[in-house]
């Protein structure tokens, strides 16, 4: 017991302290405090409804009315049953949020160290400075949540196969098996499939490797081990992993029925995504430069300049106060400079992390570093995007799923893992192999990164250091006052950006260079081990964390409160809450890229990345249009408008449909271009319009009873109860949004088939006389799933036990 102690002590210490940096960066949540991050304040008004639901019902609706005009909730953080991965991943994530996800970026890197064979010291520290690179660290600060949670795990899905690998078949594949599990569950499909280009790379090295070795006869026991974790894995997460693949056809990622565009011409790309939206975000080839000094393109969208800024001295010499030239420094002041329309902060890796990147490069001698080397080089390569069409049309084009991802520079995340892995890989090597080649290997790196450093400071003449908003500031600046006004601000602003180019130039070369001194004096036994560990990696941390602090600090927490009630009630609000039935609401201002309306409302708008298909077409083509028969169709009972001085009203649409209403003919056309045709001039109280081609109807022609009506008596998101009265057979159309897999519909009891008309609504032939009509969501996917899952997680359990088990038996023979 006392060597099992002794064991697991420096362990210990080094989770205690991953705790212990977590908390002290995010120190507000000790204070109660959370932070305020834009994509959460979207979700929160996403999933009011839905969570105001489950508060009440004690139960999951699996379905809302207040985005989208109804969508399911499969991507808004619905609780499936049996989800035991999301309680040990629960367990892992025990400190406040944001704190759980640095911790998780920290413990996962830690024990990929170890599989590598690298002590508790200097996996400690490159555990921190993998957390800290900057991206990671923006992207908790802005709310990218799923996406950090599916990062932090790729660290120990690497770690894991890698065990596998080495013939480690029975813990390297519980760890594969949980690893894995865990990344699925983060549910971030973009960041796991980047993750695959790693696993790719490892196979391959590995598959050739055995080749070469001729110790092929392996390979059934690692495909073995690989085929169990995984198919456990994917399992224990059936039923999310089946919901959302059954959702991706309706929603924005999947393929789109029509062939026309909203012009009415034929479109010219057939990808999932389209190709400009995929690579809005794409990453500027010389941008990259970033990786290694942060701001050499002006850091991010926000940056603010200091007092003995240009830009800040132009305004006092123009004649401005103090106070007049720091308020206008910080509106128009626009110090980045790069390719991408937005940037909360640069990806900066860290100077330190990258000069070990390059002293593995020329010391270590393990061959696995090239696999993570290549990935590193894919992965900033195809974050170019746009900027490097021949590689990333061809992915767009021949690659399975890569078209159905957006923002392409978010594929540096693989960059963010693999170079500092061979960063401590360098560090490692250094103090531990070829004591005689150290200082070589140590005066190649120098060399190479002064080079770098040198040559950057030569080429600073050839940038042009004007940004893609300069000239739209000009012309601002030149309207109806003195034209040279504009010209020597934008001067100033470029002066400031070279300013920031040189000094964090300057600043990475004296990191650099004290890492090389570091290591120098080791190299000539001048500093023990534990202590030139220490001072590298303090150098490599902290120039990670003040870089971080810019971007994410404690000015980002607000209280609780604020949080979890991020929108105010406007008086436009509070007059539309005062209809007591149910109607839809279009905020004009929002558009279809805000949750606000639909915290309070059911909104037809929203904020997702996967938000339906349907509702987004038929804004391009007809809302967006001022169609006012679709409008109607929609039950938009409110529309939410801003006067001259930028207050809310709301406008009655008096004509809205309703819920539901008796249409007196059905047309049936071929295609969903013909429908969304026909949506142009359709009567939508009179007519209905359906493709023929998926749905069949025996009858399309209907005495319209004038005395008949359809009307809604109660309402859950999940379920909704009409009662109709009609003397003679009647089509219905209900203004709810289709979505087969799920809603049932039942006349008096009895299972009842309906059609989608209108392109996104439901509509079914109703019998004469008094009937009640009831849709109910019950998604057939979430049952099957949760069986599936149950099976599978107590699979899992049973291979854990049996593994200890013989582990246990082993050490005892």
């Amino acid at each position: 017991m006392q060597d099992f102690f002794k064991k697991i002590y420096p362990h210990a210490l080094v989770v205690l302290g991953f705790v212990m940096v977590s908390l002290i960066y995010f120190y507000p949540v000790l204070q109660g405090k959370k932070i305020y991050q834009s994509d959460i304040v979207q979700y929160t008004g996403m999933a009011k409804e839905q969570n105001d639901f489950r508060a009440a019902q004690h139960t999951e609706p699996y379905w809302t009315n207040s985005a989208f005009g109804g969508m399911p909730t499969y991507q808004l953080g619905a609780q499936y049953p049996n989800d035991f991965i999301g309680h040990i991943d629960d367990v892992l994530r025990f400190l406040p949020r944001p704190a759980d996800y640095l911790f998780l970026y920290f413990l996962g890197f830690y024990v990929l160290m170890l599989v590598l064979k690298t002590d508790p010291l200097k996996a400690f520290f490159g555990a921190l400075a993998f957390g800290f690179s900057t991206y990671l660290i923006v992207i908790l600060g802005v709310g990218h949540n799923a996406k950090a949670h599916a990062i932090a795990y790729m660290p120990l899905v690497v770690a894991g196969v890698l065990m596998v690998f080495k013939r480690n078949y029975i813990w390297g594949g519980i760890l594969t098996m949980f690893a894995v599990a865990l990344e699925i569950n983060a549910n971030h499909f973009q960041m796991t499939y980047y993750l695959l280009i790693v696993l790719l790379g490892i196979g391959i090295y590995y598959g050739v490797k055995m080749f070469l070795n001729k110790t092929l006869q392996d390979l059934p026991k690692i495909i073995g081990t690989f085929a169990v974790a995984l198919i456990l894995a994917v399992g224990a997460n059936a039923t999310a992993l089946l919901a959302t693949q059954e959702y991706a056809t309706f929603s924005t990622r999947g393929k789109s029925t029509l062939k026309l565009d909203e012009m009415g011409k034929p479109k010219t790309s057939n990808t999932t995504l389209d190709r400009s939206y995929i690579t809005e975000y794409s990453y500027g080839i010389d941008e990259s430069l970033n990786l290694i000094a942060p701001r050499l393109f002006g850091g991010g969208n926000d940056e603010k300049l200091s007092d003995d800024s240009s830009v800040y001295n132009y305004m006092l010499n123009y004649g401005a106060t103090e106070a007049e030239a720091r308020q206008f420094t910080d509106a128009y002041a626009r110090t980045y400079w790069g390719s991408q329309p937005i940037v909360a902060a640069p990806a900066y890796i860290g100077a330190v992390v990258f000069f070990l990147f390059v002293l593995a490069l020329y010391h270590d001698k393990r061959k696995i570093k090239w696999v993570f080397l290549v990935g590193a080089l894919v992965s900033l390569v195809l974050s170019w995007g746009k900027n490097f069409p021949a590689l990333t049309d061809f992915f767009i084009d021949y690659i399975p799923l890569y078209d159905k991802f957006r923002a392409v520079s978010s594929i540096q995340v693989v960059l963010e893992l693999c170079i500092p892995v061979l960063a401590i890989m360098g560090l490692h090597s250094f103090m531990t192999f070829d004591a005689d080649k150290r200082w070589n290997s140590l005066k190649k790196t120098g060399i190479t990164c002064l080079v770098l450093i040198g040559g950057l400071f030569l080429l600073r003449s050839q940038f042009s250091f004007a940004g893609g908003m300069d000239s739209s500031l000009l012309r601002m600046f030149s309207e109806g006052q003195d034209k040279s006004f504009g010209i020597g601000f934008i001067d100033a602003l470029q002066e400031d950006r070279k300013t920031m180019y040189a000094a964090d130039l300057l600043r990475s070369g004296v990191l650099m260079a004290l890492a090389f001194v570091v290591l120098w004096r080791y190299a000539k036994d001048k500093l023990a081990v534990s202590t030139a560990v220490v001072l590298v990696g303090l150098f490599m941390v902290f120039d990670l964390f003040f870089v971080d602090k810019k971007y994410v600090n404690s000015e980002d927490f607000v209280s609780a409160r604020e949080v979890e009630q991020p929108f105010e009630m406007t008086p436009a609000d509070q007059q539309i809450l005062q209809d007591p039935s149910y109607y839809r609401v279009l905020d004009v201002d929002g558009n279809m890229s805000s949750a606000r309306a639909s915290f309070f409302h059911k909104s037809i708008g929203g904020y997702s990345a996967v938000k339906p298909r349907a509702i987004q077409e038929l804004f391009d083509y007809q809302i967006a249009k001022n169609n006012m028969e679709v409008i109607d169709m929609l039950n938009i009972k409110y529309i939410i408008q801003v006067n001259e001085k930028g207050e809310q009203f709301p406008t009655v649409n008096r004509n809205a449909n309703g819920n539901a209403w008796f249409v007196s003919k059905l047309t049936a056309v071929a295609n969903d271009d013909a429908v969304m045709k026909a949506l142009d001039k359709l009567n939508t109280k009179e007519e209905a319009v359906f493709n023929s081609t998926d749905f069949k109807v025996a009858k399309t022609n209907f005495v319209k009873d004038t005395t008949a009506t359809i009307q809604l008596l109660s309402y859950q998101p999940n379920q909704l109860k009409y009662t109709s009265q009609s003397k003679s057979e009647g089509f219905a159309v209900f203004s709810e949004m289709y979505y087969k897999n799920g809603w049932n519909a039942y006349i008096d009891g009895k299972l009842t088939d309906y059609i989608k008309v209108d392109f996104a609504l439901r509509g079914m032939p109703i019998p004469a006389g008094k009937h009640e009509i009831e849709f109910k969501f019950e998604p057939q996917v979430v049952k099957t799933g949760s069986t599936i899952t149950l099976i599978s997680f107590l699979f899992m359990l049973g291979v854990t036990g049996a593994a200890f088990y013989f582990s246990r038996k082993k050490g005892k023979a």
